[in-house]
């Protein structure tokens, strides 16, 4: 099981990556709390990544208008830095084709569940597809994966949608690729990387310093590897409580 984020030495973390639905907001929303934990972070020389489910074009608007280092988008897809073009990490030949591919499985998995619904902004997306998770079932959710998998694609959740998306992309994938182009001097000890749901189980499986906010509780039994840390609080409380261990550790 998790230890307690209070235990965590996290003295040499320079980088935090955070997914943010469930992780940054609360009752979707962002909050004053967070921005300016955001301001405190970088007066201690910490960056802030945002890793998140959600479309590039989110990802260019928050990256924008947050003070955070950028934001990568689409599960690992792309990422966008302040004031540049976002910049696609997945190896995809034809990103047309692609979603294309990517519509095709999702009608594929409306034969069998017709009440869902695409999300609203795949239009703004590159890499992946989503969709509702609402009223899916283990069951459910373990059969549409098998589909996804027959189509040559990969298949993550949240606790907010569904995503099909190219076979092998994720968090964790992507941002050591990011790691390795933009923060080259960063070791895994340095990083932190924090989240909510099934879909951060990458970030949980492939970096040392891992941290989970208490709504992640119900999704543990379904996560190959738990975190290496659990927050007393859940959404934007428990990564103040991050924050606050961060800062103390600083001092």
């Amino acid at each position: 099981m998790p230890q307690a984020i209070q235990q965590a030495n996290l003295s040499a973390v320079r980088l935090i990556v955070s997914d943010l639905d469930g992780t940054l907001t609360a009752s979707d929303r962002l909050s004053a709390a967070l921005i300016e934990a955001f301001e405190q972070l970088a007066a201690a020389e910490i960056r802030v990544l945002i890793s998140t489910g959600r479309s590039v074009g989110w990802g260019m608007a928050l990256a924008q208008y947050l003070p955070v280092a950028g934001v990568m988008t689409e599960n690992g897809g792309a990422i966008c830095w302040p004031e540049q073009a976002p910049i696609i990490l997945s190896p995809i030949a034809a990103i047309a084709d692609h979603r294309q591919q990517l519509q095709q499985c999702f009608q594929q998995i409306q034969q069998h569940w017709p009440q869902l619904q695409a999300a609203a902004d795949n239009a703004f997306r590159q890499t992946d597809w989503a969709f509702d998770v609402t009223g899916l079932t283990e069951a459910d959710l373990t059969q549409i994966a098998a589909i996804a998998m027959g189509q040559g694609l990969d298949f993550v959740y949240s606790a907010v949608q569904c995503h099909l998306l190219p076979r092998g992309q994720s968090k964790g994938r992507s941002l050591w690729q990011v790691c390795q182009s933009t923060f080259p001097a960063l070791q895994p000890e340095q990083i932190v990387t924090v989240g909510d749901s099934p879909n951060d189980a990458s970030l949980f499986a492939e970096f040392p310093l891992s941290v989970g906010v208490a709504n992640l509780v119900p999704y543990l039994h379904r996560l190959p590897q738990p975190p290496r840390y659990l927050c007393q609080q859940p959404e934007v409380a428990g990564f103040l409580e991050l924050v606050e261990v961060l800062l103390r550790d600083r001092a």
